[in-house]
């Protein structure tokens, strides 16, 4: 598992991570390898990936209002691709609700991840609550590729630009805007697993802040 520092010159953020971006579980797995190859989608931005919640009983994961995300590319008219894709989007929306709820043990945190992926999401939480950070801005998903392995399980990789991402304190909400850097982008690969709710939830995940595949 690689973990990722917060874009702030201070000792305490040299030990964190930039909150949104929880970091799962970093087994490598042969199915991931495939990744690299994946098909692309269409560019389209949007606030949520998912067209559609079909009969699932989510989890409500709205953001406060000086939070946002923006997905591009995240639908490719393929109706197969686009259900996991939402889901690993909604896995990444559910660690940044956790982040801004104060709330490692998360029920929405639970309902995207699981694997080696949940239990590193949740200490990653933890981390940054105890820390007494929270979260504003925005960060853009980007690039992302899928591959579908077989009808329960798929490995997706995407990029995340976090540099208009900032650390807020949570007791005085005054927000640490810093410029950014190489670091502020991060590459992930993800594996998912359809579990028997009929949710694509991440199962395995690894993250590398600086990859050249976001930044070039």
């Amino acid at each position: 598992m690689k973990r990722r520092t917060l874009p702030v010159a201070t000792a305490l953020a040299a030990t964190a991570c930039l909150l949104l971006t929880g970091c799962g579980g970093g087994d490598a797995s042969k199915d991931q390898d495939k990744i690299a190859g994946a098909d692309s989608g269409d560019a389209a931005t949007s606030s949520s990936p998912s067209p559609s919640s079909g009969n699932v009983d989510r989890p409500d994961m709205t953001l406060p209002g000086d939070v946002k995300e923006a997905f591009e590319g995240w639908k490719t008219g393929d109706d197969a691709k686009d259900a996991v894709l939402a889901d690993a989007g909604r896995a990444q929306t559910a660690v940044t609700y956790a982040v801004t709820q104060g709330d490692p043990n998360s029920p929405a945190l639970a309902f995207y991840q699981a694997g080696t992926a949940l239990p590193g999401s949740q200490d990653w939480v933890k981390s940054i609550v105890d820390a007494g950070f929270t979260f504003s801005g925005s960060v853009r998903y980007y690039a992302v590729k899928i591959s579908l392995f077989d009808e329960k399980s798929a490995g997706v990789s995407y990029c995340a630009d976090e540099s208009k991402a900032f650390n807020k304190n949570r007791k005085t909400q005054k927000v640490d805007r810093v410029p950014p850097t190489d670091d502020s982008y991060v590459q992930y690969s993800t594996r998912l697993e359809l579990n028997s709710k009929g949710v694509w939830q991440t199962t395995k995940l690894e993250s590398q802040r600086g990859n050249n595949a976001c930044t070039a």
